[in-house]
């Protein structure tokens, strides 16, 4: 506009010139990029999700305050499946059909993640996962920025057994997608490594279940066989407030049986009294006492932003972060929010993550990540007590279960494929 402006009065064409600009130029600037964010903001997974929302939200803001996307703001735009799997399906099609948004970030549990598969590939937009979760999938329209379960469950258990001497096995799990197929995962690689099928005890429970009183002390029992006995986590949602409190309850403490979760962070120590729980363990990728100078500037916006000194950051937040800030570089780098065109963008794009690396998107579609075992603390923080020694690439396909230990994921072209069987040389598919 302003070479324009110099030559205001050169002439009647030229001034009409300059209102088309002006009219054009204006309807560019209202023009936004539209993010769908789909979270549960109520239901039995409203404890852990509603937090995601937040730090989008969060994110957005901050991008906009660079400048936007492309010369456009961007626009949030929210739903609640309300922790109702197929609701989540719906959420996703309206989110992609009617808003328009040129990605999704959300979900949390498999279940819902299976639900909204369909739609990311039917109306080929994009979807950011950030939740760890139980591999066994690679689907060309999904980023899987959590853990897959060679970053987060199998060096879990490897830590237990090398660093605690544990022999017998507790998988405790709520019964969905996730938890069952970690802890067929988790059993085969245990057998793997020589444990007896009668020192592994499995069990499953509902969302939201409460009565924890005769599993805890079918754990009890379990672990007075005098071998040193461990808890793998599993459990999602509000089901984990009742199941740590009936553990203080009877008595179990870390020193006698720990408990290794994989759904618990800072968000859901917020709501327990810690003090029955102080040296149980949680593996992750991040946790908020990670002391490094881009965390401390993450948390000191995250508070700013919320407004309140107390709310604590977790592991998915900083896949979120993770995941949106790859998105954006794809974007840039593309020149364009088309679906088609991110997705070849983003391979190789690597972003800094929190605890003081950076993070590459892999052709698999998963991510670079570092592991941490944390232990609870009383003011419901935890401490690193190990962490790999480098980032760990996200396996999309299990090497311990017959049917995955042959398929490897790659998206880039030629060969475009989520399960690639090296053995026939064929694709198998869709991916998932």
């Amino acid at each position: 506009m302003t070479r324009f402006s110099r030559n205001f009065f050169a002439g009647m064409a030229l001034s009409g010139l300059m209102a088309s600009t002006a009219v054009t130029g204006a309807f560019a600037q209202e023009e936004t990029i539209k993010v769908g964010i789909l979270h549960s903001l109520s239901g039995t997974m409203a404890i852990s999700e509603t937090t995601l929302k937040d730090v989008m939200l969060m994110l957005i803001e901050e991008q906009n305050k660079k400048g936007g996307l492309l010369g456009k703001k961007l626009e949030a735009v929210v739903v609640d499946p309300a922790s109702d799997w197929p609701l989540f399906a719906e959420k996703a099609r309206e989110l992609i059909e009617v808003n328009k948004v040129s990605a999704v970030f959300g979900c949390w549990t498999s279940v819902s993640r299976k639900s909204v598969l369909p739609v990311f590939e039917e109306l080929n937009s994009l979807l950011f996962y950030p939740v760890q979760y139980e591999g066994e999938e690679s689907q060309r329209n999904v980023f899987y920025t959590g853990a897959a379960p060679n970053q987060q469950a199998i060096p879990a258990v490897d830590y237990l057994m090398n660093e605690e001497g544990v022999e017998r096995w507790v998988l405790a799990g709520t019964d969905y997608v996730y938890p069952r197929t970690t802890n067929k995962i988790l059993e085969a690689y245990l057998k793997a490594k020589g444990v007896a099928e009668e020192d592994i005890l499995i069990n499953y429970t509902p969302f939201g279940h409460s009565d924890w009183q005769t599993i805890v002390s079918d754990i009890k029992a379990f672990g007075s066989a005098g071998k040193k006995t461990a808890v793998v986590s599993t459990i999602n949602g509000d089901a984990n407030v009742p199941f740590y409190k009936e553990l203080g309850n009877a008595g179990i403490k870390a020193e006698d049986i720990p408990v290794v979760a994989f759904s618990v962070g800072e968000e859901e120590l917020a709501g327990l009294d810690t003090g029955p729980l102080v040296g149980h363990l949680a593996a992750w990728n991040y946790f908020q006492s990670v002391d490094t100078p881009i965390n401390a500037e993450f948390i000191e916006t995250w508070k700013a932003y919320i407004g309140d000194d107390k709310r604590v950051t977790n592991d998915p937040m900083e896949a979120h972060f993770i995941g949106f800030n790859m998105w954006v570089k794809a974007v840039e780098k593309a020149g364009t929010t088309e679906a088609d065109a991110v997705i070849d963008a983003i391979i190789g794009v690597a972003v800094p993550n929190l605890t003081g690396g950076y993070s590459a998107m892999m052709p698999n579609h998963h991510i670079t990540k570092p592991v941490l075992i944390g232990e609870i603390q009383e003011d419901g923080q935890f401490e690193t007590v190990w962490e790999t020694s480098g980032l760990v690439v996200g396996d999309a396909w299990s090497d311990y279960l017959d049917g995955s230990k042959d398929l490897i994921a790659d998206w880039r072209k030629p060969m475009s494929c989520g399960n690639f069987n090296t053995v026939t040389g064929k694709c198998g598919g869709s991916g998932s």
